[in-house]
């Protein structure tokens, strides 16, 4: 058996370069450019905020046991839901949400797979 070359700290040190570069890429530039979009934009921070009190008084009215007020507030929160869901800069931001996730997934899996398959060899 060979001798180990790298050591945790070496892969730690790698692992934040990676991170760094994928911080680079075009999906998270767009992401963070969505983002800013979204939380500078006052329709939908306004829609958040009404999300968050609905939110807040559909906790008060389960501790209160008021069901139908509860289905009410739900479809409420429901709807501003599917609006905000609209807005074409929110469908822009979870569309690269997702890019930036499945990009990560990816290296995740592969590093996985490429380890996984190493060890196979070399217990044959």
């Amino acid at each position: 058996m060979t001798e180990p070359k790298y050591n945790k700290e070496d892969i730690m040190a790698k692992a934040q370069e990676l991170a760094q570069k994928i911080t680079e890429t075009e999906e998270v530039d767009f992401f963070i450019r969505a983002e800013k979009q979204i939380n500078e934009n006052e329709k939908v921070q306004s829609m958040i905020e009404e999300v968050k009190a609905k939110q807040k008084e559909l906790v008060n009215l389960q501790h209160y046991k008021k069901s139908e007020a509860m289905k009410k507030t739900q479809r409420e929160i429901n709807r501003l839901h599917k609006e905000i869901d609209e807005i074409p800069i929110v469908q822009e931001f979870k569309r690269s949400q997702t890019e930036v996730n499945e990009v990560l997934q990816l290296v995740s899996s592969t590093i996985s797979n490429d380890v996984t398959s190493h060890i196979e060899k070399a217990n044959k």
